[in-house]
């Protein structure tokens, strides 16, 4: 199968102000994704914009794919106008996701704003107990809290400004449940994706309690497939490319 097919638009739903809820219908046989892997979506049927935009599935269906996006940009911009019945090119799925948890571990998943994209579809396959820790600026940068309680797992919502949940970052967050509300007898690892500040802060707890963690980086991409070099990282083993060799990488690995 080719990873390069077309789709058609289910909806296009906006949440709120900044952030839509795309879904799409292959139109032919496509290979199924892994939690974490991404897809590059035609933002237009010209040459301007030229370059596809890349996106972390948000969750797999039977027939259709879903894709969170928030509006910030030109290609956004153009994607928030699709609409129902629109037939556009994608490339997918792309890159390394996250690895399965071990038996004997109990996942952390942290999410910041939008990243909770590939955490989510991550949550959707865990055959076991998980704990979710979403965090966004305000109120209304916390996206898909109805699902995540649809999930069944213990959720920490937070959010910059005190709006909703406690007020605090997500790295906060995991700081105050991995010292007040863990378990010894637990071994945890995290599972993470959110603005690289996010990511950072996540890490540096990580190092400090002394867990290991992946994160899922953003990066603007050009190609997606790691020929253009242009979404290169540098971590402990060298400068790697966040579309081939991630966008999941150890957390410990980045140099932040």
């Amino acid at each position: 199968m080719s990873k390069l097919f077309r789709a058609e638009v289910v909806s296009n739903l906006t949440l709120n102000d900044k952030n839509n809820l795309l879904t799409l219908k292959p139109l032919e046989k496509v290979l199924k994704p892994e939690p974490g892997q991404f897809y590059m979506i035609e933002v237009s049927h010209t040459y301007d914009p030229l370059l596809k935009r890349p996106f972390s599935y948000l969750r797999r269906r039977v027939a259709e794919l879903q894709f969170l996006y928030a509006v910030r940009g030109r290609g956004t911009s153009l994607m928030k106008k699709f609409k129902e019945g629109m037939v556009i090119n994608m490339i997918g799925p792309l890159g390394r996701g996250y690895p399965r948890p071990r038996k004997d571990c109990m996942p952390l998943l942290v999410a910041g704003g939008t990243g909770i994209a590939p955490i989510f579809s991550l949550a959707e396959e865990l055959p076991r107990k998980a704990y979710i820790l979403h965090g966004a600026k305000c109120r209304d940068e916390l996206i898909l809290m109805d699902e995540l309680m649809g999930l069944g797992m213990e959720s920490f919502l937070c959010t910059d400004d005190g709006s909703f949940g406690v007020k605090g970052t997500v790295a906060d967050a995991l700081y105050d449940f991995l010292m007040h509300k863990a378990s010894p007898s637990n071994h945890y690892v995290i599972f993470a994706c959110g603005p690289r500040q996010m990511l950072e802060a996540v890490a540096r707890v990580a190092s400090e309690k002394g867990i290991r963690g992946y994160a899922s980086l953003e990066e603007n991409m050009a190609c997606g497939f790691g020929a253009c070099l242009g979404c290169a990282v540098k971590t402990i083993h060298g400068y790697k490319r966040v579309c081939k060799e991630g966008p999941v990488f150890p957390i410990e690995d980045i140099v932040w």
